[in-house]
């Protein structure tokens, strides 16, 4: 099982959004839209980095910016903020997925978080050439990642599968985490959560009322340890915070007073199709009513209206959504992905007026010493004992390709 940082003390991780397919002021509307560039992106980075979050999750897709470049090109200019990347079993192969996350892991100095997506919006899986149905989908997550870990391991990979395979596979440059990045995985569908209970270590849940995540939290729980193994968990939610209940109520109005009726039909429509278990039990929470949208104490779903995936936010005073959030973390969670419209302002809405009144673990720790074995790698100008052998026996080097 991998190590994962633990948030010891009963401190919450929070982490934050990275709006890379766009940032809004209103849904449904063009007014107030801000160009996310590199340079806005940067800003909104170094403020995270700045604020204490612990980390910052980039989307993936079709309707974003590819997050594997994003990440990269700012994480230089940050010094102690995480990346919680996507890896994508459907679109890469485990080696070179492997190799490209030891690598981010390597020169951040160990500040890579890995969130494991096997599902997406219908078009965009068949756009990227994948046809695996849902069920087909978890399995060949479940190959990918078999290979993925023994790799970032150190091990020498032999495996055939239905969908991947590897012969002799090894990864020369090890991650500077033991024996890996961390893996957050979220899957509301029984096969989703047994690969989360078999190999990953963060079991993500959308923002749901609090009995359903602790439904969640309990069966993904039974799951773990019938494999005997523990996970932790996490939320991702959107946040409205403001000096009062009352104003916080009128922000969360103003975010979709914009919206036409016949957009939230069209969309509607969509998320009753998915295939995603999370996604209609997203839609389940309200139905596309207006007059239906606080599905739990200040926990309101405007936000799914329109919008795929997660979307529900809390909304209220500090005060209140403090209080909302330590509900949550009574049921287990440990992790908040949070974020908010526009993000470079709700973020420092948040951290400084949310916070000071939560147990927020400090990101302070995001260096990490590159191990000894690490230094170099296990690269072309360093035999292994295993490739010495090899040479005795007359049997080819493997080649280096790209020398």
């Amino acid at each position: 099982m991998a190590t994962v940082q633990p948030s010891s003390d009963g401190r919450l991780q929070f982490l934050w959004f990275f709006p890379t397919s766009g940032e809004v002021r209103f849904f449904g509307s063009a007014e107030g839209q801000r160009k996310t560039d590199n340079r806005y992106l940067r800003v909104v980075a170094q403020a995270l980095d700045s604020l204490g979050y612990y980390g910052a999750l980039l989307p993936t897709g079709s309707f974003c910016e590819d997050a594997w470049v994003v990440a990269s090109s700012l994480v230089t200019h940050t010094e102690r903020l995480r990346f919680l990347v996507a890896l994508r079993p459907g679109s890469i192969v485990p080696a070179e997925s492997a190799r490209q996350a030891s690598a981010f892991d390597r020169l951040s100095d160990g500040r890579l978080l890995l969130n494991v997506v096997t599902g997406g919006v219908a078009g965009d899986m068949h756009g990227d050439g994948n046809f695996l149905d849902h069920d087909q989908r978890y399995a060949q997550t479940a190959e990918f990642l078999h290979i993925w870990r023994r790799l970032m391991q150190g091990e020498r990979v032999d495996f055939s599968g239905k969908h991947f395979s590897a012969r002799e596979g090894r990864l020369h440059f090890p991650p500077v985490q033991e024996p890996y990045p961390p893996l957050y995985f979220g899957g509301a569908s029984p096969v989703g959560r047994d690969v989360a209970a078999e190999q990953c270590d963060v079991y993500l849940t959308w923002g749901e009322p609090p009995a359903q995540v602790a439904e969640s939290i309990a069966d993904v729980m039974r799951r773990a340890a019938a494999r005997g193994r523990t996970m932790r968990f996490g939320i991702r939610l959107h946040f409205i915070v403001r000096e009062t209940d009352e104003k916080a109520w009128a922000a969360a109005d103003e975010l979709i007073a914009k919206i036409p009726d016949d957009m939230i039909a069209a969309a509607q429509a969509k998320f009753k199709v998915a295939d995603s278990v999370g996604q209609r039990r997203m839609q389940a929470l309200h139905g596309g009513n207006r007059s239906k949208l606080e599905i739990s104490p200040n926990l309101w779903a405007g936000i799914g209206l329109v919008r795929s995936g997660s979307a529900t936010a809390l909304v209220g005073s500090p005060q209140t959504v403090a209080a909302r959030l330590k509900e949550y973390q009574s049921l287990g969670i440990d992790t908040v992905i949070g974020s908010g419209y526009p993000h470079l302002e709700e973020a420092y809405r948040v951290a400084e007026m949310l916070f000071p009144l939560l147990p927020i673990a400090s990101s302070a720790s995001g260096r990490a010493e590159l191990r000894p074995s690490a230094y170099g790698g296990r690269g072309m100008a360093v035999l292994t004992p295993e490739d010495i052998a090899r040479a005795k026996e007359k049997q080819p080097l493997p080649a280096q390709a790209g020398s």
